[in-house]
């Protein structure tokens, strides 16, 4: 007699696909969340919250497709908050964009032309606008692709008229504060951008250039070569130099020395036959006359630096007496130990001059030339000339009046503009500065720096060190798309109004309503009256880091849902990539030192660059880019949100298209676990069949205990922003525990048992707890999935995960030392018994694990400490049987395993007994029931009878 008992069997049923097939169906979630949306209801359900978390968007450039970094950095942003919302934080996200700033401009340059060619300035600053907000429209759209939640209805962007207004109130409050110098300080330059340059918007590339020693001649020779005790006789004395920036040398003021070093008077190679004494550095003496072409130093008497001070030389080819003068930076490593002093060119050189009453000389134009009044040079005409050509023409001229001791060309380490990846130079311009050194802004903001939390650590010492040695900053721009500095300076002194600070507020006003041209065509009258005549208005535009390191103020700031309120803890965080060190957590840093006297932010998280397999950066020369946009129309969003989670952020971070199809591979585990989870949940309804932990059958309680343990970590590893282990224990906890083991076991028990038996309704329960832990878990990281998941967990729920906090239906099942030693031996027994099975296995004695008996050889005590679970251990085990036996000699094939009990050995042989059709069990007791020949006993009360009773598995 054949029966057909398919229907007896409780087959998982979902409607949650095994295939995610992320690229189609995560565009659907996006029009949903706006649809509904979603940030605004997240926010709504969070309101009451007491505690704060604010991540404070650093704001991406307006410009060009989102990249793979921009990929990492808005994800790694978008887990924080979602992590944060998880842990019972109101955490508002609004993101933000950086719109003003040279490359925009040269943008609208290309298709307009220059500000007066084509459009004025006014219609000019327009065409920039309208462009910056098509990059932003673009870059909105893929950064919400990436499943970023935040208030993209409502960002902010440093271009909107009201943020240009209170970009001038935060200006106001520094100048008030007074941090705001005018000065002609060098400050890097470039050329191609006409413009100074922040620290920031530097950049280091190799540079070919010309190194040369020239001799500064003494005007007194007899005075000089006297302080080392020596009559020079008609002896030339010479103070050589050594520089790789020959066009430098017409600004030369001075040579600087080191009032410690020791210097040595020594001879050098003749000139024209007349004797040559050097003042070098007594360490450098070897290599320097090396370089003459002098063989063995002659070595004539010694003196410090100190006592060369105020000795004049003669410039090496103006009329000219220069000074030796003493400097801090003048050391001993290379070159001569002398160094030739131009204020305008070097901010030491600038220090030098300065404390010697030294002004600047403004020789070099802002596009690189020589100015027209600059003088010839012993018949070599430099007007018009640019300085990278005058390199050559320079040392010629050194040769031709035979002052140059040495030349060669040298591969060295130079400043580059980011922008156009150009040589830059420092050029003494008049500027406006946030001074490091006024009204202590260097002490308060590396005081500041101690009490943040910096992650990973070694962000403060690397922003500390860059603080602590940081010149002042140069805040002006000669450029038109910008904020201006909107300060009336008087046309004599050239000092600010007096009444800056509230002149200030006043053009905000205008600001706010009109934007920056309300500056530009502001009359003066209208604020200064009768006083206008007397003052001119700045027209140089605020430094782009100006313009986003004030966010704290114009954002965080300004924005009701991102303040404090009467909340008990209030945090905030900015997160970017490590090159921000010295960008915007910097300008941060300084711009809320000067305003607040501390800093903008409580928590600061940097995350390294994306490379290739290969370790090298993304470039589209190489062809090794991987973009993102591929990324989400081929695997989907959460697929990237995964490999970001995966890579350990506080380093380089790789990335390739093998790298992601073995991150797409652990998506498919992840989400198969969750399939299972909500396929066996079926029927299920928590309101009716929850079963309370300790009613559990107890593999149930120890599932969910373990599940404890995962979520005790992984909300541990969220705290600490440790992404790469909360993936770990996910993909552990879903292969392991889960997949090799729970589920596995559990399998018999929700398919056979009747559908609403206790043991079934226990695994429910179980599974439940356990799915309603993990979609929390999975939230921060997979977006898209995390959702869907929800939506198929049963009974009432939210609309969305978010508007949830971690599970706290886990609690209950610690677990004493004793049930875990109890569950921890016998997981041990199990692995022994897999080795067992996996040899029978390979010989072909069983095909499935069904097929074997099992026997567990142990000592007394531990076969009464499972004495009570024997009857089945064969469901632990998934084998047809599963008995306990005393210790006797072991057979080669058993498996040993040894535990604190002392040892024990698994055993396993092929049953002969026949097989149940509905369970596959091999047992005895098949063919007993006449009416259900195929079955075994147990099959029998499931189906006939009132069902089989677990006590255990």
């Amino acid at each position: 007699m054949t029966h057909d008992y398919k229907s007896t069997i409780n087959l998982p049923q979902t409607d949650f696909p095994m295939r995610g097939d992320l690229p189609k169906r995560e565009p659907h979630w996006l029009a949903e969340w706006e649809k509904v949306g979603r940030y605004a209801q997240i926010q709504q359900h969070a309101a009451g919250r007491d505690r704060v978390f604010v991540l404070h968007d650093g704001p991406p450039y307006a410009n060009g497709a989102i990249h793979i970094g921009h990929a990492v950095n808005k994800i790694l942003k978008d887990m924080v908050v979602k992590s944060k919302l998880l842990a019972g934080y109101r955490s508002p996200y609004v993101p933000g964009w950086d719109c003003h700033g040279l490359p925009i401009e040269i943008a609208v340059e290309k298709k307009h032309g220059k500000p007066g060619e084509k459009l004025d300035a006014r219609a000019f600053r327009q065409k920039c606008r309208e462009y910056a907000q098509e990059q932003v429209d673009a870059q909105r759209a893929d950064f919400k692709r990436l499943g970023v939640l935040g208030d993209w209805a409502h960002p902010y962007k440093t271009m909107d008229f009201r943020y240009e207004a209170d970009m001038l109130r935060a200006l106001a409050r520094i100048v008030a504060n007074g941090h705001v110098v005018r000065g002609a300080k060098p400050v890097y330059w470039c050329f191609d951008c006409g413009s100074a340059l922040a620290e920031a918007e530097i950049e280091y590339g190799d540079k070919q250039s010309p190194a040369v020693d020239v001799a500064y001649d003494a005007v007194d020779p007899k005075a000089l070569a006297g302080k080392f005790d020596v009559d020079p006789g008609d002896a030339i004395v010479a103070v050589p130099i050594w520089t790789t920036t020959p066009w430098t040398l017409p600004s030369s003021q001075a040579v600087a020395l080191g009032a410690e070093l020791e210097y040595a008077l020594v001879e050098g190679p003749a000139r024209d036959g007349q004797r040559l004494l050097l003042v070098v550095a007594s360490a450098l003496v070897e290599p320097a006359l090396k370089r003459y072409g002098v063989e063995a130093a002659r070595v004539l008497g010694h003196a410090t630096g100190a006592d060369l001070d105020r000795l004049k030389l003669r410039h090496p080819f103006y009329p000219r007496e220069v000074p030796i003068l003493l400097g801090e930076h003048v050391s001993a490593e290379d070159g001569t130990g002398a160094v030739h002093t131009a204020p305008d060119h070097g901010m030491e050189d600038f220090i030098v001059g300065r404390d010697n009453g030294l002004g600047t000389l403004n020789y070099v134009g802002p596009r690189g030339a020589y100015r027209e009044d600059v003088p010839p040079a012993d018949g070599l005409a430099l007007a018009g000339m640019h300085i990278w050509k005058a390199n050559e023409a320079i040392v010629e001229l050194l040769r031709s009046r035979g002052v140059l001791l040495a030349y060669a060309k040298i591969e060295h380490s130079y400043p580059n503009c980011w922008r156009h990846k150009t040589p830059v130079i420092f050029r003494a311009t008049p500027q406006w500065f946030i001074g490091m050194e006024q009204s202590d802004l260097r002490a308060t903001a590396l005081k500041a720096i101690k009490d943040v939390r910096w992650v990973p650590t070694w962000g403060e010492e690397r922003i500390a060190g860059m603080v602590a040695g940081r010149p002042d900053w140069c805040i002006s721009r000669q450029r038109t798309w910008g904020v201006p500095i909107a300060l009336f300076v008087h046309k004599a002194t050239h000092e600010p109004h007096p009444d800056s600070v509230a002149l200030l507020e006043q053009v905000a006003k205008k600001v706010e309503q009109g934007g920056v041209d309300a500056w530009y065509e502001l009359d003066a009258a209208e604020l200064l009256g009768e006083q206008a005549g007397d003052y001119e208005k700045v027209t140089d535009i605020l430094d782009v880091w100006f313009d986003s390191g004030v966010t704290h103020f114009c954002v965080i700031g300004q924005r009701p849902e991102l303040q404090q309120g009467d909340a008990a803890q209030y945090k905030v965080m900015y997160l970017e990539g490590s090159d921000q060190h010295r960008g915007w957590f910097q300008s941060s840093l300084l711009t809320s030192s000067a305003i607040n006297g501390r800093a903008p932010y409580d928590e600061v998280l940097t995350h390294g660059f994306t490379v290739d397999a290969s370790g090298r950066k993304m470039s589209k020369s190489l062809g090794n880019v991987v973009a993102p946009q591929k990324v989400m129309d081929t695997l989907g969003a959460d697929v990237l949100r995964l490999w970001v989670a995966s890579a350990d952020y506080r380093n380089e971070m790789t990335v390739s298209d093998e790298i992601l199809k073995r991150v797409s591979d652990s998506y498919r585990r992840i989400r198969n676990t969750a399939r299972f989870l909500l396929g066996n949940l079926d029927g299920f309804d928590p309101a009716k069949h929850l079963l309370p932990v300790e009613e559990t059958l107890p593999l149930d309680q120890w599932a969910v205990q373990q599940a404890f343990d995962v979520q005790q970590a992984m909300v541990a590893a969220y705290e600490r922003y440790d992404y790469p282990d909360v993936v770990s224990r996910v993909q552990n906890f879903c292969t392991n525990e889960m997949g090799a083991l729970y589920l596995d076991i559990t399998k018999d028990r929700l398919y056979t048992m009747p559908t609403d038996s206790h043991g079934r309704r226990s695994a429910q329960s179980a599974m439940f707890r356990i799915a309603e832990a993990l979609v929390r878990w999975l939230a921060p990281v997979l977006a898209f999935t995390a959702e869907e998941i929800w939506q198929q967990l049963p009974g009432a729920r939210g609309q969305s995960v978010l508007f949830e906090t971690w599970y706290e239906g886990l609690a209950a099942t610690q677990g004493s030392p004793e049930q875990r030693r109890w569950w921890a031996d016998l997981l041990a027994i199990r692995e022994a018994g897999a080795r067992v099975l996996e040899g029978m296995r390979k010989d072909g004695r069983i095909g499935a694990s069904l097929e074997a008996s099992l026997a567990i050889h142990a000592g007394p005590a531990l076969v009464e400490r499972y004495a009570p679970a024997q009857e089945e251990l064969r469901f632990f085990f998934i084998t047809s049987d599963a008995a306990l036996a005393p210790l006797a000699p072991r057979p080669d094939e058993a498996a040993k395993v040894e535990l604190a009990d002392g040892e024990a050995w698994v055993s396993a042989t092929v049953s002969d007994a026949a097989k149940c059709v509905r369970c596959w069990h091999r047992r005895p007791d098949v063919g007993s029931h006449p009416e259900h020949p195929e079955l075994c006993g147990r099959c029998i009360e499931n189906v006939a009878g009132q069902g089989e009773t677990r006590r255990w598995f």
